[in-house]
């Protein structure tokens, strides 16, 4: 569903208790907000309670900051870690892109034709090449290498630039660099990945070779949060698809090149709308 530029989305989590979902309508009602959408969940395992909350915010009586502070007030009690976000704000998205461009490519197609809740703002790559696909979309491109082996110089660059573009997402669209565990841990939570099979499974080089000689009957990609222990962050999409010993690895690389466009786009679009949280080492997938 697409949100009109006058509404307003929550995101919630705290230990399961009654009254919660009642004081959140009850604050929207009070205040002339009207709810267009609201789903919620409990974990049994973790006893944390979760909820996605879209209201119209047409007629509603408080401005951003009152609405802010009426919230803080509101969780206390609850003990509430919230999120609001406003639909007429597009998240910015920087994209990192390696030599392979296909899931580029998606990215800033589905950017062109406005179906991406986000302004995807630069693209940054270790690859003077994809500059030819940026300027085809007339996205800006900046190029940071890796010289001399030194890391931390192009992280520094890197980090320098996403605070100057304000970027609130990164996303890793084939970007074949180990990044640092402090560059993770600065962006936990906004960094998403795409993972060129079925987690967990073939990680390494030549994932598709691995797979033909293992004779597998399904193929797969994953995308998911990014965190300091490689691949292994929590899961937003996957998919699959069938394949069997007719195919070459040449048709292994084509279907999972389709499969990893597809699922890429679908967790950075959820995660733009808001429908994402993450519960420990997995996610809240809000439908």
């Amino acid at each position: 569903m697409m949100e009109r530029a006058d509404t307003a989305t929550l995101l919630v989590s705290c230990r399961d208790r009654t009254g919660l979902v009642v004081a959140l309508s009850d604050f929207i009602f009070r205040n002339g907000g009207n709810i267009l959408d609201a789903d919620q969940h409990s974990e049994a395992e973790s006893g944390l309670f979760l909820m996605r909350l879209v209201w119209d915010m047409r007629g509603f009586k408080l401005d951003r900051t009152a609405t802010h502070k009426a919230l803080t007030e509101l969780a206390l009690p609850f003990e509430l870690t919230w999120q609001l976000s406003y639909s007429d704000r597009k998240p910015r998205v920087a994209v990192f892109s390696g030599r392979t461009h296909h899931c580029l490519y998606d990215l800033l197609l589905n950017r062109q034709l406005g179906d991406l809740q986000g302004d995807i703002a630069m693209v940054i790559s270790n690859h003077p090449e994809t500059a030819d696909v940026c300027s085809h979309f007339g996205v800006p491109f900046t190029l940071i290498t890796v010289e001399n082996g030194d890391k931390a110089k192009a992280e520094a660059k890197q980090k320098a630039l996403l605070a100057e573009l304000g970027i609130d997402l990164v996303v890793l669209a084939r970007y074949m660099q180990i990044l640092s565990p402090q560059f993770v841990s600065d962006w936990l939570g906004r960094m998403i990945n795409i993972h060129h099979s079925f987690l967990p499974a073939f990680v390494g080089a030549k994932p598709y070779h691995q797979a033909k000689e293992r004779g597998v009957k399904i193929i797969g990609a994953t995308a998911h949060y990014v965190t300091s222990e490689l691949d292994q962050g929590p899961i937003i999409d996957q998919d699959v698809c069938r394949v069997s010993h007719r195919d070459e690895v040449e048709d292994l690389v084509r279907k999972g090149r389709d499969l990893e466009r597809q699922v890429l786009i679908r967790a950075v679009r959820l995660h733009l709308e808001r429908r994402v949280l993450v519960s420990g080492n997995r996610t809240i997938v809000f439908s």
